[in-house]
């Protein structure tokens, strides 16, 4: 299952992306926006990102992976990686969506909804999902991410 969401400014690369995850037969939950009001960002990423770091019921229910976009997608990937767990990526091209996947296991996948032409964005996706995590030296290295979540969590930081 993919959660995703976006603002008035991935509105539409939402609607597109959504429709080739549900072609793929992926089962998609959309968390909004539905219009194209202006509205706050941070709205849509806590949804999706929450989902995806509980992992349990939240605004959206439960996620595996989630799928963000707003203008340039920095404020989406910003809001997203506050959430323990997750890890949020913002992907510019098919090899930094690629990377995302098979050295930092990225479970958000974050997009520009006008910074990219919705061809290219589906195919980001698309090597997004095809990938796979390689483990090894990177799971150290996600480790060390947990551990200074724990970190902050219990004050230490």
């Amino acid at each position: 299952m993919i959660f995703i969401g976006s603002d008035h400014g991935g509105l539409e690369l939402k609607e597109v992306i959504k429709a080739a995850l549900i072609s793929r037969g992926i089962d998609v939950r959309d968390c909004g926006t539905d219009n194209s009001d202006s509205v706050d960002y941070p709205d849509f990423a806590e949804k999706v990102a929450r989902a995806v770091s509980r992992g349990e019921a939240g605004p959206c229910n439960e996620a595996d992976q989630g799928i963000l976009i707003c203008g340039t997608g920095i404020g989406m990937s910003i809001v997203a990686n506050k959430f323990p767990g997750v890890r949020a990526a913002l992907v510019t091209d098919e090899f930094m969506a690629q990377m995302a996947k098979q050295h930092n296991n990225a479970n958000v996948l974050v997009l520009g909804g006008r910074v990219l032409a919705a061809e290219m964005a589906v195919k980001m996706v698309n090597t997004w999902l095809d990938a796979a995590y390689e483990g090894g030296r990177h799971q150290r290295r996600l480790d060390k991410i947990s551990q200074l979540e724990e970190a902050v969590r219990g004050g230490e930081l």
